[in-house]
């Protein structure tokens, strides 16, 4: 008789994700039995690319993924991914009770954007973002988000894309010391492009070259207690993959700082084929110690969003 062939790590966690929704029912509802191994996605997006929300549930699942912030695009642009605004968010959050949170959301600098984001802070949104809006950092727009969110004390997040999406990042420090009472994630090309001294050609999206230590976004991580790192996107993988002793250094200073999210559109949820879950096994193959795997994946978005 030939011998039961044993379950890799990986499989042994998927199904035992599995098990949790099969016991949590529709509500998708995790509090009550927390798996050994959960994780809090920081980053996605409803209609990403056209993707169904049935599709998107099901590639959530399928990552191990136990609870989703989702981020909603404002009323202009759809993040340039057409993902859906602030209500569909919402719409399905309210169906999945417990496996979805969201944020608020709207161009930056569009007249009645205070308005539109706190209607939706009122209504249970956790944060204030993507801002991915072709704004400077520093902005007077940017200041009244900042002022928002700390009126509301949620976090802002932030893409920051060279000229293109909340420019002049090497300003940003302005707004970290101006708002010292607002929680900021960095996310996207600049931010992660800035973890070396000498940040290569804005032209050259995904650097594969070694990291020269000293580069701002390091720096000011360590600098800025208000400072944290959205782990999402090829950005976001490139920057864990390109450098690995590097890596397992930064992972080691920032355990405290940094938070895994997806931002993927693809519809399958498994390593090959889906950036999210290639990052979080170069997560899980990086990190100095299982504490700090947990840090990145789970118990830093638990204790910054207050969950």
């Amino acid at each position: 008789m030939t011998a039961p062939r044993c379950l890799t790590r990986r499989e042994f966690l998927l199904a035992s994700t599995s098990l949790l929704w099969a016991s949590a029912g529709e509500s998708g509802g995790v509090d009550a039995g927390v798996p050994l191994e959960a994780i809090i996605d920081i980053h996605q997006h409803t209609n990403y690319a056209g993707r169904t929300n049935e599709q998107f549930i099901a590639h959530q699942r399928a990552m191990g993924i136990t609870k989703t912030i989702l981020l909603p695009a404002g009323s202009l642009y759809g993040l340039a991914v057409n993902a859906g605004g602030n209500q569909s968010v919402v719409d399905l959050a309210k169906k999945h009770p417990g496996e979805f949170l969201y944020f608020a959301n709207e161009v930056t600098d569009l007249p009645g954007a205070r308005k539109e984001i706190q209607k939706y802070l009122k209504l249970g949104a956790i944060g204030i973002g993507e801002q991915k809006f072709h704004v400077d950092c520093d902005s007077k727009a940017s200041e009244m988000i900042a002022d928002l969110a700390g009126e509301y004390n949620v976090p802002v997040l932030l893409h920051f894309q060279n000229d293109l999406y909340n420019a002049h990042f090497e300003r940003f420090h302005k707004m970290l010391e101006k708002f010292p009472n607002v929680n900021f994630i960095g996310h996207a090309i600049t931010w992660w492009a800035n973890i070396d001294k000498a940040p290569a050609d804005p032209k050259v999206l995904y650097p594969t070259s070694k990291v020269t230590p000293g580069g701002l976004t390091d720096r000011w991580l360590s600098d800025y207690a208000n400072l944290y790192a959205d782990l999402s996107a090829q950005s976001g993988l490139n920057a864990l993959i390109r450098d690995e002793d590097f890596t397992r250094g930064f992972l080691q200073r920032h355990q405290e700082k940094l938070l895994y999210g997806s931002d993927c559109d693809d519809r399958i949820g498994h390593v090959t084929g889906c950036q999210g879950a290639r990052t979080i096994a170069a997560i899980r193959r990086l990190a100095p110690s299982n504490a700090i795997e947990r840090k990145l994946l789970y118990e830093n978005a638990k204790r910054l969003f207050k969950l």
